[in-house]
């Protein structure tokens, strides 16, 4: 699940990256994308803290995008880097991690 998340947010991050299209879609929105974007990476940080006991560094640049992305040539830059950073970063994830649970109660 925190693998496909990856993979979707670095589409979306491609898709706000694109020189104009991107930009407009934001302006046009009333720089809402850069709010839902920065919401969806922090749930795909947590879930991957939870979940896979890993940090996603795909995530913190994602958000890292949202949050400086309304700088015009700046942030076309970062969202680039986000999904770059997003599709390795998925590209790397497992697909589900094997939990060795500990039997404390048998001692």
């Amino acid at each position: 699940m925190v693998k496909n998340l990856k993979w979707l947010g670095a589409a979306f991050e491609a898709f706000l990256g694109i020189p104009i299209l991107g930009g407009l879609f934001i302006i046009g929105m009333g720089y809402s994308p850069l709010g839902f974007m920065f919401v969806y990476h922090v749930i795909v940080l947590i879930l991957s803290f939870s979940r896979l006991n890993r940090f996603s560094y795909g995530a913190a640049v994602g958000i890292t995008a949202s949050v400086l992305g309304f700088i015009p040539i700046v942030g076309m830059m970062l969202h680039w880097a986000a999904a770059i950073t997003l599709a390795i970063d998925a590209a790397t994830t497992p697909r589900r991690v094997t939990r060795v649970e500990r039997d404390d109660e048998a001692f």
